[in-house]
């Protein structure tokens, strides 16, 4: 069994700070993605929503997320250690599982994958997030304002 990541929070509050701790870098690589496309202001003002930034922090956090990568066997000894709900998405007649299962969660989220790794684990980190982080995460402190973070609520309508 192999494990690969950098986040594995042990609480709920412990996600939302590694969260939060994203969000400038989030903000950061869409600005830079944003020059890089070569966008005028704008251009940049129009297609860098706060939307776009928040999805940004969204896939840069599950992009991080520490999963585990086993053989059904690892993976239902895993299971039989936590006292959890599983769900499982894929085949059951491949070898290959992976999954996140956070310590604060009472769900195991799995994939599995015959030959394809690297596209199970994206997956995975997608599915766990939304599943999992999304609405422990709630609303986010600070509001993504033209490539900026901003305190200040957003106002509905801009």
């Amino acid at each position: 069994m192999d494990t690969e990541g950098l986040f594995a929070p042990e609480t709920v509050a412990e996600a939302r700070e590694q969260y939060a701790d994203l969000q400038a870098a989030a903000g950061t690589v869409v600005r830079e993605v944003g020059r890089a496309m070569e966008l005028d202001g704008e251009e940049y003002d129009r297609l860098v929503t706060d939307d776009v930034i928040a999805t940004g922090h969204d896939a840069l956090f599950a992009s991080l997320l520490e999963v585990r990568v086993g053989t059904h066997e690892e993976f239902e000894a895993f299971c039989t250690e936590r006292d959890a709900t599983v769900v499982q998405t894929g085949s059951e007649h491949v070898e290959g599982v992976v999954w996140h299962a956070p310590a604060f969660a009472d769900r195991i989220v799995a994939t599995t994958f015959a030959d394809a790794r690297e596209a199970a684990v994206g997956t995975l980190r997608r599915q766990a997030f939304g599943q999992l982080y999304r609405d422990v995460l709630g609303e986010r402190e600070g509001t993504h304002q033209g490539g900026k973070t901003t305190d200040e609520p957003a106002v509905e309508g801009e």
